[in-house]
């Protein structure tokens, strides 16, 4: 029987705060492109192609030219081999519902994005295993090796981390790898933080291309700042997983928008422009927090992480997190997540933290009103 799933955290404090603060300092996602500066990246034939659309049904898999697109970002991956989903949320539901049973055991990383977690809980007995705030976010291997049973059927892992901008060492997943070879299990890989890693000797494959039961989550939504597109993928060389995605997906969007297609499309060819432009934006704020928290190191206890748009530091201060994290947005109009938001049912979650948002272009003028605050209140 399957369990009820609880509210999505994260989801249910975003939506109080997300759209009416005046400094979304949290934000999981780069800054956003704005319409028209999309389509004037577009070619001639593609904004004609958005100009002159038909507003039908699209195919349940994706329009072929969109696959097409995708499936450049990948070194072994062909159209064939691809999903398209409405978001990277759809794609972890349709996923989970897919390859698991009651009957199976599955194996999640933490912290996490809840759905990692929740939606596996809802089907079958599942395991986590926790990175190491006290030794740079590490993932333990044999933690991995000693949870695994007869029934485990699926690994979850998310890198670049959120909320945490863990990035595993090459060997590490490698090693993580070969453990699922020799055990068959699936490696379930949420990859929507690929392509901004501090430095690029740190970005991972893509687990689709390195594992033949490896399967690769992407969206539109993180690294290319398009969230409002809704367009989300799964990458998979088992053509069985790929018709059962299809049959699930019929149950709930049946297809994607048309016009987000072709805009999906039109950022894609243009990626090379966009992730320099995410890239920059994250560099700028990262040296933006440098400053500031080397300000108030009695405060925060901050590093860098090695990818993606966020990071997840202590806070120090004597009244808790959760009450900086209230009286910031309150007083300030400057939005936190506190640690709160990213309680496990599997594992104990670092207390204390706050996730730190890296995207967005007001992050200097947030910084601003948040240093004065605290100097203003002697914190």
């Amino acid at each position: 029987m399957s369990k009820p799933m609880r509210d999505f955290v994260l989801e249910t404090f975003m939506s109080k705060w997300e759209f009416t603060a005046k400094y979304n300092m949290t934000a999981s996602d780069a800054e956003s492109i704005r319409l028209p500066e999309l389509l004037a990246m577009a070619s001639d034939e593609d904004r004609a192609d958005f100009e002159t659309l038909s507003l039908g049904y699209t195919e349940t898999y994706g329009a072929p030219v969109l696959r097409q697109e995708i499936a450049q970002t990948y070194d072994t991956v062909q159209p064939e081999n691809l999903i398209c989903f409405a978001g990277a949320e759809e794609a972890i539901y349709v996923a989970m519902k897919v390859l698991l049973t009651p009957d199976d055991h599955a194996i999640v990383i933490t912290p996490n994005y809840q759905a990692a977690e929740t939606l596996p809980l809802s089907i079958c007995a599942v395991t986590g295993v926790a990175l190491d705030i006290d030794n740079d976010w590490n993932l333990d291997l044999g933690q991995i090796e000693a949870a695994i049973r007869p029934n485990t059927k699926l690994i979850s892992i998310n890198f670049p981390n959120n909320p945490t901008g863990k990035i595993l060492p090459h060997a590490t997943f490698d090693a993580l790898i070969e453990i699922c070879r020799k055990h068959g299990i699936w490696l379930f890989s949420d990859e929507v933080y690929r392509l901004i890693e501090r430095q690029e000797a740190l970005r991972l494959p893509q687990a689709v291309d390195a594992y033949e039961r490896g399967i690769s989550l992407n969206v539109m939504s993180k690294a290319y700042g398009l969230p409002g597109l809704r367009i989300g993928w799964l990458a998979c060389k088992d053509q069985d997983f790929l018709i059962r995605c299809e049959r699930y997906k019929h149950f709930l969007s049946i297809c994607n928008s048309a016009p987000s297609e072709v805009l999906a499309r039109i950022g894609l060819k243009n990626r090379d422009k966009i992730l320099a432009r995410t890239r920059s934006i994250v560099r700028n704020n990262i040296a933006e927090w440098n400053t500031f928290f080397a300000d108030f190191p009695h405060l925060f206890d901050w590093r860098e992480p090695d990818g993606g748009c966020v990071a997840f530091i202590r806070y120090k201060g004597p009244e808790g997190v959760e009450e900086f994290a209230r009286r910031a947005v309150e007083e300030a109009g400057v939005f936190f997540l506190p640690s709160s938001v990213y309680h496990s049912e599997l594992t104990p979650v670092p207390q204390n933290c706050l996730r730190v948002g890296l995207g967005r272009l007001h992050m200097p003028e947030g910084i601003t009103v948040l240093r004065n605050w605290l100097n203003r209140n002697s914190l």
